[in-house]
């Protein structure tokens, strides 16, 4: 395998499947085929994903709430989703530990990095859920900050498109794919891969961000064993 510890970045609006909210039964067993997939090769597997299915901090302020009431209300949704994919993992036959950035012990593990690095030399797949534990801060930040501390080899960044494009490929039919760029030309470029606090923390500790479809079966494996999928993001 190419890597042998990876974060995998998933976005909450990805657990709907083609609903319009919540979370979709299919694709959750599906995501579980994959990760089960990799961690059978001797990968060593993060998870962290968003809440966005179920509620998105930034929309809430939008209408009116209190920011930081807000982004807690979108943390405590990761870990709704978290409890939904460590069940799905579970189903398939992988063991599991979910860790919140916010404690609630009923539920979840306190984040504690050694424990978490514990658990993935163990073979578990661990999930971490309540982002950073911080208002202001997006799942993208968190799943970088993760990826640092926990010394992964890679960001895999599961999205619904193939890649990283010179637009939108779902509006623009001329869009580009690059299947390499570095930090420095996804700048210049103004190219959308990570929010600019998660992208920079990855520019400055040399973590590479690898942006692919998470939909098309198998791709995940092809991805852990080095194929050419998506777009590597690196210094």
């Amino acid at each position: 395998m190419k890597y042998k510890r990876i974060l995998l970045k998933l976005s909450g609006e990805a657990l709907m499947g083609d609903q319009q909210y919540g979370i979709n039964g299919d694709t959750l067993k599906a995501y579980a085929r994959e990760v089960k997939a990799v961690v059978d090769k001797g990968v060593e597997v993060a998870i962290v994903i968003g809440g966005g299915n179920i509620f998105r901090g930034l929309k809430g302020a939008s209408e009116g709430m209190d920011r930081t009431q807000a982004d807690h209300m979108g943390m405590l949704a990761t870990v709704i989703n978290g409890l939904a994919l460590q069940s799905a993992l579970e189903e398939a036959g992988v063991k599991t530990r979910l860790q919140s950035a916010i404690e609630m012990n009923k539920v979840a593990e306190p984040f504690i990095r050694r424990r978490a690095t514990r658990h993935l030399e163990k073979g578990r797949v661990v999930i971490f859920g309540g982002g950073t534990g911080n208002p202001y801060f997006t799942t993208d930040t968190a799943a970088t900050l993760r990826a640092i501390e926990i010394d992964a080899d890679v960001i895999l960044k599961g999205t619904r498109v193939d890649g990283i494009y010179s637009a939108d490929p779902e509006k623009d039919s001329n869009a580009v794919k690059y299947d390499n760029l570095s930090f420095k030309e996804v700048y210049e470029k103004g190219l959308n891969v990570m929010d600019m606090t998660a992208f920079t923390l990855s520019k400055e500790n040399e973590l590479p961000i690898l942006v692919f479809d998470m939909n098309a079966p198998g791709n995940l494996g092809k991805v852990v064993s080095g194929e050419s999928v998506g777009t590597l993001v690196e210094n």
